[in-house]
């Protein structure tokens, strides 16, 4: 289900400043607030969503200034879908809902984690976490020890 769209109050993204772009999108973020964000071209920040008292992470997702306005003064967690081109809050339609603990920029400003009280899964494909899909670690390159082997970085 869309959330309805913001006035436009935002401000458009800045040519002079393509590393650092303005909403594409209108927003009421508070300014303070969005001066202090990294958007990529598209106006987007990543959201590293963990559950709030295990730290489990378990999605990423994209917001832009709008969708953390609304995160921040709603308590549910809000994303924009790059697919469909809309805003979605999570469970709205899957009854998966995200009850917003706290939100923390990270250094650079490039990105957020989003502490969550997470009801059901968080996946789409039903599963708890997105991250369930373990990669092999340990494989060298050409020549080179392998952890695995007792290469360097072998404890």
């Amino acid at each position: 289900m869309p959330v309805p769209d913001a006035p436009p109050t935002g401000a458009p993204a800045s040519p002079t400043h393509p590393a650092l772009p303005g909403p594409v999108r209108p927003s009421r973020l508070d300014p303070a607030i969005a001066a202090r964000l990294r958007r990529g071209v598209d106006g987007l920040v990543a959201a590293v969503v963990r559950q709030h008292d295990t730290g489990e992470v378990l999605m990423v997702a994209w917001m832009d200034d709008e969708a953390l306005h609304r995160t921040l003064t709603t308590g549910r967690a809000t994303y924009w879908s790059r697919s469909r081109q809309e805003y979605w809050v999570k469970g709205a339609t899957s009854g998966h809902h995200q009850y917003v603990r706290s939100v923390a920029l990270d250094c650079d400003g490039d990105a957020l984690l989003v502490s969550v009280d997470q009801v059901g899964p968080a996946c789409h494909t039903g599963r708890r976490s997105c991250f369930s899909e373990e990669l092999p670690v340990g494989t060298a390159g050409p020549g080179e020890p392998s952890v695995a082997d007792g290469g360097a970085g072998a404890a």
